[in-house]
């Protein structure tokens, strides 16, 4: 397997083609695209060429998000951002730098602040707040579309975000859209390297496809997408990266 960055990507802005931009970086490297590749795309230039990029100043907070605010003390203002994206908040706590607000997002994503992020926005942007795209795995499959009418297929595609872990400092890019590759694979059924047969493994490929690429997407790298090659997939047209996600009947930590 080996991965390569996607760099050159100019600033992305609301009604981009993401995949002419990656088209064109592409070839101003001298790079292509081959069947099999999977093309891991950070969710901050998906939601910027989706328009999901908001000034704060459009939330005017309800008494629930006033009163979370003066408790973790954390802009209202932003709270009010959080709670509409949200379904249920989870935790709260007053701690350095703006308070902890823990919420599960309406797509079912357990994280920090709804994903709802202030950093790398763009010249200009101060005081703007960066949604999660509307369906990431809408996104994933609108841009293999675009990918694979230009370099054929299969291609895979990964919206991935940083989130941060129970019981483990530090952040790790996940999944949030998938098109074609599988979130989840099933090895029931199959045995190991000894022979056992395994009953309830399920690796969850494209969380760890995009923490690979993750080391190529440093905060400060100015890399929007890595393309990781050499890895056997099942192109899954049905594939979603909420197959992750836990039934609430099944929770085991809340």
């Amino acid at each position: 397997m080996e991965m390569f960055p996607i760099s050159g990507v100019p600033e992305v802005r609301p009604g981009d083609s993401l995949a002419q931009l990656l088209v064109a970086a592409l070839a101003e490297a001298g790079r292509t695209l081959a069947s099999g590749d999977i093309v891991v795309v950070a969710q901050k230039v998906v939601s910027k060429s989706e328009g999901r990029l908001f000034a704060l100043t459009e939330f005017e907070p309800s008494p629930r998000a006033r009163q979370i605010a003066a408790e973790i003390g954390k802009n209202a203002n932003k709270v009010e951002a959080i709670l509409r994206e949200s379904s249920e908040v989870i935790r709260t706590r007053r701690q350095p730098p703006d308070g902890l607000l823990i919420t599960r997002h309406r797509q079912g994503w357990i994280c920090a602040n709804a994903g709802i992020d202030e950093s790398n926005l763009g010249a200009g942007q101060h005081g703007k707040l960066l949604f999660l795209p509307e369906d990431p795995d809408a996104s994933a499959r609108a841009l293999r579309t675009g990918l694979e009418t230009r370099f054929g297929g299969p291609l895979g595609v990964i919206v991935s975000d940083t989130f941060g872990r129970p019981w483990r400092q530090g952040l790790v890019n996940i999944a949030i859209g998938v098109a074609g590759v599988p979130a989840i694979v099933d090895w029931s059924g199959r045995t190991d390297a000894y022979g056992r047969g395994l009953k309830a493994t399920l690796p969850a490929f494209a969380d760890e496809v995009s923490a690979a690429a993750g080391l190529l997407m440093q905060k400060d790298a100015g890399v929007p997408a890595v393309v990781v090659r050499g890895l056997e997939w099942n192109d899954n047209p049905a594939a979603s990266a909420r197959d992750v996600l836990r039934p609430l009947s099944l929770e085991l930590f809340l």
